[in-house]
């Protein structure tokens, strides 16, 4: 069991507080993450909480999972370890037609 947490189906006014708060009723919280979108700041719907120890983050999971959050049953489990990425996306070949000055 691993001390990082994925919580999911978040309302998107969810923020690092009140998860700070919320989680912290099941041990100490070390980090709390709230994923969100990298142009409009807006929180995407899910989060990345720690906890100090294992034994807290399992209760974290059985007590949390499916409790209301603003009105939305939270999805609390274990975070699995972030793959990696292959290289990025973008433009393939070089640029096309001619540029006249």
């Amino acid at each position: 069991m691993g001390r990082k947490l994925y919580v999911g189906n978040l309302p998107y006014s969810a923020d690092q507080q009140k998860l700070q708060d919320t989680f912290s009723e099941c041990g100490t919280v070390d980090s709390v993450n709230v994923i969100t979108d990298r142009d409009t700041g807006q929180s995407k719907g899910f989060a990345f909480v720690e906890m100090s120890r294992d034994s807290e983050a399992q209760k974290a999971i059985q007590e949390l999972n499916g409790t209301d959050c603003d009105g939305r049953p939270m999805k609390v489990n274990e975070a699995k370890p972030q793959q990696k990425r292959s290289g990025g996306g973008g433009r393939s070949g070089y640029g096309g037609g001619q540029n006249r000055w």
